[in-house]
């Protein structure tokens, strides 16, 4: 057994997510912070001991349980994104606020103007800067309830301004619903006072 994962405030430990916290997990890269996100989020399973979402072991659920979660308790910015690369800032919004119609649309129009991608509204997201479709995923991500919504490394492409902006507009979110957010990262960097930072 490695001594990192000896060392890990996750790994082979009792560790309890709750509410209204923003959690920081940080670790090199290959050293699982996306394979945590993904098994949070229930699409990995091959993992040894216990997952508990409200005293429920998460073992139990099924297809459906999943589904009913995903659209109402955990939302996700991927690493990866998972942006449709054909449809506009937009249509990608509104594929995920039709599911909800969580966000009104001046709200969306809101956090579009905020995020600083007003002009760039009709461009496909396959033509987007990285750094602007990260933009754009975390704003797909809001526009649904959650208690708590995971985040594998959504700030490594943005600079300072824009990492400050996103922060602002997540810790309001988290506020209004009273929710947490669990955020990867590589290196150890202060997001906000509201803050509890846990090494993978």
């Amino acid at each position: 057994m490695s001594d990192s994962i000896l060392e890990s405030d996750i790994w082979l430990r009792d560790i309890t997510f709750t509410e209204n916290k923003i959690y920081q997990i940080v670790a090199p890269s290959g050293t699982g912070k996306t394979s945590l996100v993904h098994i949070l989020f229930g699409i990995r399973n091959d993992f040894t001991g216990t997952i508990l979402f409200d005293d429920t072991d998460i073992s139990s659920f099924r297809n459906h349980d999943w589904s009913s979660i995903r659209k109402s308790h955990i939302s996700i910015v991927f690493q990866g994104l998972g942006l449709f690369p054909e449809l506009n800032i937009s249509e990608n919004i509104a594929i995920k606020n039709k599911l909800t119609h969580y966000k009104s649309e001046e709200e969306i129009r809101f956090l579009i103007q905020t995020c600083g991608l007003e002009s760039h509204t009709h461009k496909n997201a396959g033509i987007l800067s990285f750094g602007q479709r990260q933009r754009l995923a975390i704003i797909r991500a809001l526009c649904q309830p959650f208690d708590f919504i995971l985040l594998d490394e959504p700030f490594s492409h943005l600079d300072e301004k824009n990492t400050e902006i996103c922060m602002h507009i997540l810790e309001e979110e988290l506020q209004k619903r009273n929710a947490s957010a669990i955020i990867t990262s590589l290196n150890k960097q202060l997001y906000t006072t509201n803050q509890h930072v846990l090494d993978l």
